[in-house]
């Protein structure tokens, strides 16, 4: 695993210039209960709370942060940054955010859902943010930027919602043609067409992704967090997204359910959602980071 990036033989030599140390863990604000992770442009990360949807940002290098945006007291989950704008998925709210990166500033709030909901992770395409939702059968499509309606996108074909935490993460596909979610209570990873919302089931060769919750695609390499079991599975996907294969998981002595994943430079960092231990005010909540 990821230790500290100090000079070889312990602390810096008297006279030498001090390096920013990248903790490969630090901690976030007691009672935070983290959920999503955002990073970038640049060392900067994002975390949103479950309680009050609070955005923290924290200073990669040394591991420092503040509370950024505060939130509308429903929760902050999937999240992602591109051209100087974050946005949220906004969870039982039933909602998305778009946030300035600048000043923390929300320029743009889309009611996404009427009924009970759970709008749950977000991916940035070249030409929208698509969203997933656990409860309802369906994606939303956000115009990127802060003008223009939402859309909503009903899922058919090979996907059934059940009891449970349903469509959760999503990346595009290598070929960026197609969209992949992960289906948190069946394992399964499916393909989404963008324009007609058909879905076909990932052929993961006799495997399953049980509590697969945030995902993170770097070339062919799928990166999915299976929460619960305080693994991330590493698999390789075809560039239309129809097969993978896990090739490795992933585990480390401090997950403590770790959510979802980010990447900066040649470490994957997630934040632990501690679901398994009963929420308090002081509950602590913390990140850590991994070289994979």
């Amino acid at each position: 695993m990821v230790g500290l990036l100090v000079p070889a033989g312990g602390a810096a030599q008297a006279g030498s210039v001090d390096k920013p140390a990248f903790p490969d863990r630090f901690s976030l604000p007691d009672g935070f209960q983290p959920e999503g992770i955002a990073i970038g442009p640049g060392p900067v990360a994002y975390f949103g709370s479950r309680v009050d949807g609070r955005v923290y940002r924290v200073d990669l290098r040394n591991g420092q942060g503040r509370v950024f945006s505060p939130g509308p007291g429903t929760p902050s989950l999937g999240m992602k940054t591109g051209k100087g704008l974050l946005y949220v998925a906004g969870g039982s709210g039933g909602d998305a955010r778009v946030i300035d990166t600048r000043n923390g500033r929300v320029l743009k709030r889309y009611a996404l859902a009427a009924g009970p909901a759970f709008v749950n992770d977000v991916i940035l395409t070249r030409d929208a943010a698509w969203v997933t939702d656990s409860t309802n059968p369906v994606l939303y499509r956000l115009p990127l930027g802060t003008r223009g309606k939402a859309e909503t996108l009903a899922l058919k074909g090979e996907i059934a919602y059940g009891t449970g935490v349903n469509a959760n993460g999503i990346v595009q596909s290598p070929d960026r043609k197609s969209l992949v979610i992960v289906q948190s209570n069946t394992g399964k990873l499916f393909t989404v067409d963008p324009r007609s919302g058909d879905t076909k089931a990932v052929d993961l060769g006799g495997e399953s992704l049980p509590n697969g919750d945030g995902m993170l695609l770097n070339g062919d390499t799928l990166y999915v967090v299976q929460n619960r079991l305080n693994l991330v599975a590493v698999l390789k996907i075809s560039r239309d997204g129809s097969k993978a294969r896990v090739v490795e998981r992933i585990g480390d002595p401090r997950f403590d359910v770790p959510a979802t994943v980010a990447r900066f430079g040649h470490r994957l960092y997630l934040p632990n959602a501690r679901f398994t231990t009963p929420p308090t005010p002081t509950t602590p909540y913390d990140v850590v980071a991994i070289r994979p």
